[in-house]
């Protein structure tokens, strides 16, 4: 059957100050009518690149197809004027881009700019546009659809926002889908939410879509196909079952081992494919994996392998035939033979010892009923003050030496909590202590028992989502990681310098870098010169919010061991917060699970994965995707969006979205309780 869309030996340049850039090199990619073909890599690999050529954006950044084809229902893209392509653009492919707030035009509303496309593509009259509109925001899951034509794009959650631009793509009923990592930014709840919504379309519109992603769970689930791609060339394609039973190149064998699954022992070493994917502007001879590779020879150094048809799949290695059945025993071992996922095995058995351990200390950190009130201004005249209740009542401790993992959906209040711990936000309400010692406010001087924000620095630390944008890009790594050594220990010169150096080291970083600058790295190592800052002072304390959840799945397992052994090394003591809840089991001792500015459930790590106790930490699980196309997981959707925390619902928060709310759930709020040893839940109904 002839594709929908065939790409052939597509190679596409980018016009630099220093020449022509080649950003994406002989890519063959087909896609059928009906069918999902997922295309997989690390960050710059030239997996959007590839997506954009085919909608010719590309010609606005300065970039053109040098070479190849691309070809959609048997017409040919790449010799069409924008003023052609224009027509097909949202008629016959449409896209959604991964961020759908730059994506939508903020100063037009959700309803106008979804008529806007049905008015460009059909001759129907404005009234028809818009009851057509509502049926597409009715039909992707936004309730309210009339309400939500009047709002802007700002006005709607991150759920919200993505599923309007899925509506305002399926508009016209294009053929083709590009959907450029989706989900990325989304909770796993409401990423379970999308690609559900995805499947049911493909089969209701008969559309072939092309997804791009770098979660090898969700192509487990959704494609048909996978396509991996690596520094611009395409380096495996196979049908999904093949591909993640038996990887016969390299890099998708290491892509497959850096996965972290609820399957591993917890708290052991995640395997890492070394290295970090290259500069285009400065690619290696022959195959452009072999400085990773562990299986390179001569040959690979110096000769660039083609894709060739191996074992019923395309690949590009010279040493394709030998590695295919090496590759399926190292990677799958014995878990073929499981069916199903079950959360309660290969639990670890240290866990249990070291909880003991922890529970005999005095803890390191104790929250006692922490609150986090925002005023809601409405106006001049408004004289009833309305406020979002970020946080309200949070107490737990952490102890000494241990990893808390704190989870729940945006929004929720995870990260404004971690926030006041170090007094970055001012609480409204509540106690901080820290070593028996009771935080003051930012500007509060030292007294009985009390310890100033000043002097908590030194002990308490954070490393951010995002180490691009919180270093300043103008400073030296050497001054952005020894900066703390000058505010706090008044180090300067060779003194500054031979601390901070010891301090890459440390974090695997090469001293001699001393001197760049932080555009010169790569994202996983700008996240280690956020965690050497954050070490620099040997804390004790350290906030990682969202520190991996931006970063590629190799990447996350480097930083994730980094993290691991420097706690051994230096005594830390961490609070993890993420969405990402197979990092969070692995690395965590225990976990809180927070909804609505609430702390809805709290367990040691094993228990609270076998054994949940609260409706929303069940959904909540339920909703991770399972990194093998044979397993399906038992997938319980929560409905609906997480309520405005301006105007909570009355009783359990959690009554609006959950399967087994009662009339008691909606009157009577309820307490954090023990349902198990060092096991709390608030659930009138605990499972």
């Amino acid at each position: 059957m002839k594709p929908l869309l065939d790409i052939q030996q597509l190679s596409v340049d980018f016009q630099t100050p220093n020449g022509p850039l080649n950003a994406v090199q002989h890519v063959n990619l087909s896609i059928g009518s009906g069918e999902i073909v997922c295309l997989v890599g690390e960050s710059g690999s030239g997996k959007t690149i590839t997506s954009l050529s085919i909608m010719r954006l590309i010609d606005y950044d300065n970039g053109r197809v040098s070479e190849g084809r691309i070809m959609l229902d048997g017409r040919s893209l790449v010799g069409l004027s924008q003023r052609e392509i224009s027509e097909l653009r949202g008629k016959k492919i449409a896209m959604i881009f991964q961020e759908p707030m730059t994506a939508l035009d903020p100063v037009f509303t959700i309803g106008q700019q979804i008529t806007e496309v049905i008015l460009r593509h059909e001759k129907v009259s404005k009234a028809a546009a818009r009851d057509k509109a509502v049926h597409l925001l009715r039909r992707v899951g936004i309730p309210e659809p009339g309400i939500r034509m009047k709002q802007y794009p700002y006005e709607l959650s991150g759920g919200m926002r993505q599923r309007a631009m899925i509506a305002m793509a399926l508009a016209c009923g294009p053929e083709l889908l590009i959907a450029d990592e989706p989900t990325t930014a989304l909770d796993v709840t409401i990423q379970a939410q999308i690609l559900s919504l995805l499947q049911e379309l493909k089969r209701e519109f008969q559309m072939s879509i092309l997804l791009i992603t770098h979660d090898l769970g969700i192509a487990a689930e959704m494609a048909d196909r996978v396509v991996v791609m690596y520094a611009g060339k395409v380096v495996e394609q196979a049908n999904v079952h093949m591909l993640f039973e038996q990887p016969s190149h390299p890099y998708t064998q290491g892509l497959l081992q850096s996965i972290v699954t609820l399957d591993q022992p917890r708290g052991s070493k995640l395997y890492t494919i070394r290295g970090s994917i290259p500069s285009l502007a400065d690619l290696p001879s022959g195959c452009r994996f072999h400085p990773r590779c562990p299986y390179a020879t001569d040959r690979c150094k110096k000769e660039d392998p083609p894709l060739a048809h191996v074992n019923g799949r395309d690949v590009a290695c010279w040493h394709a035939e030998k590695l295919d059945h090496l590759a399926a025993e190292v990677y799958w071992g014995q878990s073929e033979a499981s069916a199903e996922l079950n959360l309660g095995s290969h639990l670890s058995h240290a866990s249990g010892s070291s909880q003991a351990v922890l529970e005999q200390q005095s803890p390191l950190l104790e929250i006692k009923q922490l609150t986090k009130y925002y005023p809601v201004h409405g106006g001049v005249f408004h004289r009833n003050k309305a406020f979002i209740r970020a946080v309200d009542g949070v107490s737990f401790r952490i102890e000494k030496g241990e990893t808390f993992g704190l989870v729940g959906e945006s929004g929720c209040g995870k990260s404004t909590l971690g926030r006041m711990l170090l007094q970055l936000e001012k609480a409204t309400g509540g106690e901080v202590i820290f070593e028996g010692r009771h935080l003051l406010p930012a500007g509060g001087g030292r007294s009985g028992g009390r310890v100033s924000w000043k002097e908590s620095r030194r002990d308490m630390q954070v490393i951010f989502q995002d180490p691009y944008g919180s270093i300043n890009p103008r400073w030296k790594v050497g001054d952005i990681i020894g900066e703390p050594l000058w505010v706090h220990e008044s180090l300067r010169g060779s003194a500054k310098r031979e601390k901070v150096e010891a301090v890459m080291q440390l974090v695997g970083l090469n001293p001699a870098w001393y001197d760049r600058y932080p555009h010169e790295f790569s994202g996983g190592q700008r996240q280690r010169i956020g965690i050497a800052r954050a070490i620099a002072l040997n804390p004790k304390f350290i906030l990682a919010d969202e520190a991996v959840s931006a970063l590629d799945v190799s990447v996350q397992s480097q930083v994730v061991n980094l993290m691991k052994e420097l706690q051994q090394q230096l005594k830390l003591t961490y609070l993890f917060i993420a969405h990402g809840l197979n990092i969070v089991r692995h690395i965590s001792d225990r976990i809180g699970v927070m909804y609505l500015g609430k702390l809805v459930e709290l367990a040691p790590t094993d228990e609270l994965f076998s054994q949940p106790a609260h409706h929303y930490t069940k959904a909540l699980l339920s909703a991770i995707p399972i990194a093998d196309p044979k397993r399906k997981r038992n997938y319980m959707p929560i409905e609906g969006e997480i309520p405005s925390p301006a105007n909570p619902p009355s009783g359990c928060r959690f009554h609006t979205r959950c399967p087994a709310a009662t009339s008691r759930c909606k009157e009577v709020e309820p307490v954090l309780q023990p349902v198990g040893t060092g096991h709390w839940a608030a659930c009138h109904y605990p499972l």
